[in-house]
């Protein structure tokens, strides 16, 4: 690790010794609260590090705030600073990821999706007694996937993939924060750039259809579906025999049809393999339905899909 995420880590350490608990909220939400009277700059360490609300120097002491500078996460907000990072808690861990608004192309995501993720993922887990000797997380983001499977399983070896070097970074520290040695962060496309078969992949992909095309939240192809269907594709090539994978993402339904079910109906129809598809929250992310591209959905879908890959 560099110099500079010794300190994040650090950081880190010392939210958890202090206490600190932040749970990550919609943006809609996250901007509401920041509006309210009295909001408008941070008065605790939840207000820095969860909230992103500008700080004072006092806020958080000349120790912490030269900690701060030595992780370069310390940014200028006219007079006075904010944290480029948020912390978050999950499952009794801590999880540095992006700062709110997450506007930048490079954004760390974590938020309510990443609860439910969590709980699809470790729902299996404590039902599962497959062996899992090799793991992957795609697009791992914070790394919280892949820290709740090695977690989980700690004989297995886990690997986070991202395109996003940011994303990398934040995955490693959080992965030794969490005191998962046995989590690796690795840059590839998809499955493209490591090798081998998993017996389990897990992933929570980006399925917004972003007028920017931002990484972190552009899910392309029919209604923001497309790199979720890229991901069962590439989960079908490299699941080992009795390999699972388990895949959340969200789903455009445009009266009344779920038009990524019934292409999965399609592409696995001849594919040796069981598979399980659910709604897990039927409305979220509502504010987005207001955006011309959603000009013809009733509603966005969390759902989930568990794969199981037969000999």
């Amino acid at each position: 690790m560099s110099a500079a995420d010794e300190q994040l880590l650090a950081l880190g350490r010392y939210l958890i010794e202090s206490g600190y608990h932040y749970t990550a909220v919609t943006p809609a939400t996250h901007e509401f609260n920041n509006a309210r009277a009295g909001s408008r700059r941070a008065q605790d360490l939840r207000d820095v590090f969860g909230w992103s609300r500008p700080f004072e120097r006092t806020i958080v002491g000349d120790e912490l705030f030269e900690q701060m500078h030595r992780a370069e996460v310390l940014l200028p907000h006219g007079q006075i600073w904010r944290s480029a990072l948020r912390w978050s808690s999950l499952s009794g861990l801590l999880f540095a990821h992006s700062a709110y608004p997450t506007e930048a192309d490079d954004s760390v995501f974590f938020g309510p999706d990443t609860y439910r993720f969590a709980s699809l993922i470790e729902a299996y887990l404590q039902s599962s007694d497959k062996t899992v000797q090799r793991a992957v997380d795609i697009g791992c983001g914070s790394g919280a996937g892949a820290v709740l499977v090695a977690r989980g399983r700690p004989e297995a070896q886990v690997l986070g993939v991202d395109i996003n070097p940011k994303a990398l970074r934040l995955t490693a520290v959080n992965a030794k924060l969490a005191e998962t040695p046995n989590v690796v962060s690795r840059q590839s496309n998809l499955l493209n750039d490591v090798e081998g078969e998993f017996d389990l992949i897990v992933a929570n992909p980006p399925y917004m259809l972003d007028a920017q095309e931002r990484a972190y939240r552009h899910g392309g192809g029919e209604l923001g579906s497309g790199l979720s269907f890229q991901i069962v594709e590439s989960a079908l090539q490299r699941l080992a025999s009795g390999g699972t994978l388990l895949l959340y993402t969200g789903i455009a339904i445009v009266n009344g049809h779920d038009g990524f079910l019934q292409a999965l109906r399609e592409r696995l129809n001849n594919e040796r393999c069981t598979w399980h598809y659910r709604e897990i929250d039927p409305d979220v992310f509502g504010e987005e339905l207001l955006k011309p591209a959603y000009a013809d959905v009733e509603r966005i879908a969390a759902v989930a899909l568990t794969l199981v890959r037969e000999g």
